[in-house]
């Protein structure tokens, strides 16, 4: 076998008499004789003071660095953006959340192929850094190493960023005072990491290490840990011997990888946008994969880890007990992962679960397989005259799994949240939010401000929300978004009239509006499109550019 070549795109950069202006200028930067040499790998920092989320990456950029140079290879930094949904949230300022998205991908695979580097390692904090950075990797097929940046510690009484949200919904039902509100506010969000129950960024970290594309353990450590900083220096040693090896993503992300990543989602009781990121991240893999394998394999995995936030514990106290480990060698041994699929340690899943042992007697963070919180997927694929290319649920079984009540129509969702908070919406109501989906907001920002304050409200199990916007990992009650088509192309939730019987029915898989044809007909025909986004902003071409929900709201055509 050919050995692989381990400076493939770096030497077409620094190689040769011709290339001495671009050697001059990496002196500059601290290249030194030797350095050309050696394989170029990129360090991809998400490292921004705009969130706790990635407040420390910059710490772990160094030490990933370290690593491709004590094995090796010549590291070089370089940012990229990130946006913070928890900060954004409730606020038009979330549109660009998901937008980020393609963005922070975007540039990776700018700054990646511009320079000429031989692999990359890609770290990622906020939850649109994560897909981002993968989808990058996807593109490019460089030897490269996701490395998540870890979760949060608690806050005090064991509270995080979703215990805010709640309390205002809490004190807009007179239960929280303002003193309590502000010691809530002080106490929720103690440093560095990424929200801390089995939110976007948990979920999307655990779905990429089930995928092959981290080292093993990525997912579950602190991001303010000896073990975080560990894990970033053998990425960067790792990276290289990757391109020692010819390893590339493509070798392994496979259709069975991505099946590994949505049975270990499920069986945490991971967030609906994993769905929406899967799905692009298979997209830019060129791997096949449909809503439909969701409620397919979602058929026969069970919801196994009793997590916020429809559970009880933090990311952190899965961590004590061992991490995602010990639950995916539960999964391969009862045939429930492909375990031969390759990941970035050079081996097989099963090779790297092999020596896996398992979860410490008496723990209940995570059920066996026999005794599950839920028998089938928490992530409910839904259809239906409402929903003709699908909708996602996220139904923990607390709520119920059958809701029929009147419909209260709003355009916009702080329109929605205000109402929520002025006590308008009441046992029965099923509030719909639309014409913020991926072309319509645009950006298709998550809920989490409406659905806390429902919580807060007291509301949790008595009213239901429609969206084709999206949720956050921390929302949880009888919600069901991704509508698609979306409103703002003239999908039927347009349509919608104050007052209507809506029926969302997770064990059929179906959400029904209960008008009749003729009706829905008529008033299609006096529909009128929403005023677009003006051209030349990033919002604009976003929307010019993005797909629907059910397609991963790609970009890519």
């Amino acid at each position: 076998m050919k050995k692989p070549d381990k400076r493939q795109y770096s030497k077409r950069i620094v190689d040769g008499v011709t290339r001495a202006p671009s050697r001059a200028m990496l002196r500059a930067v601290g290249f030194e004789d030797t350095d050309f040499e050696k394989p170029q790998i990129g360090i991809a920092s998400t490292w921004s003071q705009v969130t706790p989320c990635n407040v420390h990456i910059n710490h772990l950029a160094e030490a990933a660095a370290g690593g491709v140079d004590e094995a090796g290879g010549k590291s070089v930094t370089f940012n990229t953006i990130t946006v913070s949904d928890g900060i954004s949230m409730g606020t038009p300022a979330m549109r660009y959340s998901l937008v980020s998205r393609e963005v922070i991908a975007d540039s990776i695979e700018t700054v990646v192929a511009g320079q000429g580097f031989d692999g990359f390692v890609a770290i990622g904090g906020c939850d649109k850094n994560m897909p981002g950075c993968v989808l990058a990797m996807c593109r490019l097929d460089r030897p490269s190493v996701f490395v998540y940046g870890g979760t949060i510690k608690p806050g005090a009484g064991r509270r995080d960023i979703v215990s805010v949200f709640e309390a205002v919904g809490g004190h807009a039902a007179g239960a929280v005072s303002d003193a309590e509100l502000l010691e809530v506010e002080r106490t929720a969000i103690p440093g560095p990491g990424s929200c801390g129950g089995m939110y976007t960024a948990n979920t999307m970290a655990s779905a990429i290490e089930a995928l092959g594309l981290s080292l093993p353990n990525s997912s579950a450590q602190e991001a303010v840990s000896e073990a975080k900083l560990d894990d970033c220096r053998r990425a960067g040693a790792a990276v290289c011997a990757l391109i020692e090896k010819g390893i590339r993503p493509s070798d392994i992300l496979t259709r069975e990888a991505f099946e590994n990543a949505i049975t270990v989602v499920i069986t945490l009781g991971g967030s609906t946008n994993a769905v929406l990121h899967l799905l692009a991240m298979a997209d830019a893999a060129c791997v096949p994969l449909e809503l439909e394998d969701f409620a397919r394999i979602g058929a026969r995995v069970p919801v196994l880890a009793d997590l916020k936030p429809s559970g009880r514990y933090l990311m952190s106290e899965l961590i004590q007990i061992g991490g995602i480990r010990p639950l995916m060698k539960m999964l391969l041994d009862a045939g429930l992962l492909h375990g031969e699929c390759l990941t970035v340690s050079g081996h097989t899943l099963a090779e790297d679960l092999a020596d896996v042992a398992p979860y410490p007697d008496g723990q209940d963070v995570i059920r066996p397989l026999d005794n599950p919180l839920k028998k089938d997927s928490h992530l409910v694929v839904l259809y239906g005259n409402l929903a003709p290319s699908g909708a996602v649920a996220k139904i923990s079984g607390k709520e119920g799994e059958r809701f029929r009540g009147r419909a209260r129509v709003f355009s916009s969702e702080q329109q929605a949240l205000q109402s929520i908070l002025d006590g308008d919406i009441v046992a029965g109501d099923v509030i719909v939010i639309r014409y913020i989906g991926p072309k319509g907001a645009p950006g298709m920002p998550e809920m989490l401000s409406p659905t806390a304050a429902i919580m807060g409200k007291g509301l949790g199990d008595s009213v239901a929300l429609i969206t084709d916007a999206r949720f956050s990992g921390g929302s949880h009650g009888f919600v069901v978004g991704h509508v698609a088509p979306e409103a703002a192309v003239g999908g039927p939730i347009a349509l919608i009239e104050e007052g209507d019987e809506i029926e969302i029915d997770a064990v059929g898989r179906k959400v029904t509006l209960r008008v009749d044809e003729d009706t829905l007909a008529a008033r299609r025909t006096a529909w009128q499109p929403p005023p677009t986004e003006p051209g030349g902003t990033v919002l604009g071409k976003y929307a010019r550019l993005v797909s629907c929900a059910s397609r991963g709201a790609v970009t890519s055509g």
